[in-house]
């Protein structure tokens, strides 16, 4: 489990197509010397398996479904990613749960200084962002939605668009700043209210007369 806190970025060092996978290749000095071959790390939202450990680096395979459900697609030599590890067990949750399970993309419609005159890691910022339809039913004013592996809070919803507000600080230590309109940005819905829409939706019990003569009564 993930908390939406980046920790660090890397840099696509390489990506190699093989036989029903994709092996990128992410430098990350700050974190791979914490890894384990067969540990689990968040690439922009995406909880995948770190190999072939170094120093500064590690790879780690894209499955198919991976590619074809996340932005991961896009990755180019050179790309930034957002890095989470895991959230160890009694640590503080200073985002939200986090899975690393990605719903779909979405695409950056925008993104823009509150203060343009001041220098871009002086001002907030808003990102607006087309959420795919899968995840609409999931998206509330006010609550809690993953971007890239960011855990953000919902500012505006319109029911097709979202609008969160990005610090200063977010701006500066995420990939947000490589990123371009038209982009492609991982999402993953809160699961607190993926499961209290399931709840929701489930029928209650109805005591009848077939249910009573069918066990017995």
């Amino acid at each position: 489990m993930f908390t939406g806190l980046i920790q660090a970025t890397g840099t696509i060092l390489s990506l190699e197509d093989r036989t029903g996978t994709r092996r990128i290749a992410v430098c990350a000095p700050s974190l791979a010397e914490k890894l384990q071959p067969g540990d689990s790390i968040a690439v922009s939202g995406v909880c995948l398996t770190a190999l072939d450990i170094d120093y500064t680096s590690f790879q780690a395979d894209l499955a198919a479904e991976t590619i074809a459900r996340t932005s991961l697609a896009r990755l180019a030599t050179g790309s930034v990613v957002n890095l989470e590890l895991p959230m160890p067990s009694g640590a503080p949750l200073g985002g939200h749960i986090v899975q690393g399970h990605v719903d779909g993309t979405g695409t950056l419609l925008a993104l823009e200084p509150v203060s343009p005159s001041a220098p871009p890691n002086q001002t907030d910022w808003f990102l607006r962002l087309e959420v795919p339809e899968n995840t609409r039913s999931y998206v509330v004013e006010k609550g809690s939605i993953a971007i890239e592996g960011i855990s953000l809070t919902i500012a505006r919803w319109d029911g097709k668009t979202v609008t969160v507000a990005i610090i200063p600080h977010t701006y500066s230590a995420t990939n947000l700043h490589t990123l371009k309109p038209g982009a492609p940005l991982n999402i993953e819905a809160d699961v607190l209210m993926k499961l209290a829409l399931q709840r929701t939706q489930e029928s209650e019990f109805e005591l009848t007369v077939d249910y009573l003569v069918a066990n017995g009564f």
